[in-house]
């Protein structure tokens, strides 16, 4: 995860206390002045209530607009600018694990740049964390009932999934939407493996975790890049990725099958001796051949994606790579401010009558 090239102004231990604002990004550039100008605002705030410095994270998952570009020229004041800039489109998690990783202060948020995550609900987490002492704060939509009903389906379908018989249960509806700890934040850093479920991994670090409702702010500019086909494939990730859940779905299909053709058989062998009935033939074949090597598929598909994860973790690539990182301090913003400041000039006075 070697950055191609790194610019740096100014540096600050990691595990310092602060406050890391981490924001993924893909084609977000018309968001960002207005999101970064509402983030200063709340970071000004907790420094001065809470004497708790602030920096934000952006990490360009490899956008085609100039969504990097634009998050260089933010200023960095109140707080610090941190831009990460990926060689290509590596995927929100793998954004995430870049901006944990570059995280250079203790507690670390995340939370998505299209603006539909609120900063002022950024005082709401922090107070969770340093007021009532939880590590793991998240949020959750308030309400579902304006969301479609295949959707809220789906979303309660995957988590019945993700849950089934776990040793460790996953909130329901949790977003990205989430602060961290310290020491939360250094034990997810500590997971190793490349093919990550963020809200999983978030969850299964323990620690004591608490849930904050919230109501989404509307999306200003552009639209979602999700649709159906990529909530499909995120779910399938996520299950694959965090869970065993299709392969026991898997066994009790092949069980259920295997229940189904014996209780069939011993019907048809009942009739047979019983009531003199001829064995069904050609369509009760074809329809049983058909139903026994689609279960079959199916089943090979979910080994197939396990497989997959095994073939990723043995290969152990790198999750992402950087081609471009810039660091701005607040204290190098507030110089140049000061730098450029206008001189006031004044009409000299004229000098006095000597006495």
């Amino acid at each position: 995860m070697a950055a191609k090239s790194t610019k740096t102004q100014g540096t600050t231990a990691r595990g310092a206390a602060g406050l890391s604002i981490v924001i993924p990004m893909f084609n977000e550039a018309r968001n960002l002045p207005a999101l970064h100008e509402r983030i200063a605002e709340v970071a000004r705030f907790l420094k001065i209530k809470r004497n708790l410095a602030v920096e934000v994270v952006y990490v360009d998952d490899g956008s085609r607009d100039d969504s990097s570009a634009v998050a260089q020229t933010l200023p960095a004041l109140p707080l610090d600018v941190q831009v990460v800039t990926l060689s290509r489109n590596f995927g929100k998690e793998a954004a995430l694990l870049a901006g944990l990783e570059h995280a250079r202060f203790g507690a670390v948020l995340f939370m998505d740049a299209d603006g539909q995550h609120s900063p002022d609900l950024i005082e709401t987490l922090v107070s969770r964390w340093q007021d009532d002492g939880y590590d793991v704060v998240y949020t959750a939509k308030a309400h579902r009932e304006n969301e479609p009903f295949m959707r809220r389906l789906g979303v309660k379908t995957f988590y019945s999934l993700l849950n089934w018989r776990s040793r460790h249960k996953i909130p329901e509806d949790a977003g990205d939407f989430r602060l961290l700890s310290p020491r939360a934040a250094e034990a997810l850093r500590q997971m190793p493996e490349r093919n990550r479920f963020f809200k999983g991994l978030a969850s299964w670090i323990g620690f004591k975790q608490v849930r904050v409702d919230y109501e989404p702010d509307e999306r200003k500019h552009g639209v979602t890049t999700w649709n159906v086909w990529t909530l499909i494939g995120l779910s399938i990730e996520g299950l694959t990725s965090f869970s065993v859940a299709p392969l026991r779905v898997a066994s009790a299909l092949g069980l259920a099958l295997a229940a189904t053709a014996l209780l069939f058989g011993g019907w048809i062998l009942f009739e047979t001796i019983f009531f003199g009935k001829d064995v069904p033939g050609y369509p009760s074949l074809v329809v049983s051949v058909m139903v026994i090597g689609g279960a079959q598929l199916l089943m090979i598909g979910v080994l197939g994606e396990y497989i997959g994860k095994l073939l990723a973790e043995i290969k152990g690539r790198p999750v992402y790579f950087v081609a471009d990182h810039t660091v701005k301090s607040a204290e190098d913003g507030a110089q140049e401010i000061k730098e450029a400041k206008p001189v006031k000039v004044t009409k000299p006075r004229a000098p006095r009558a000597a006495e």
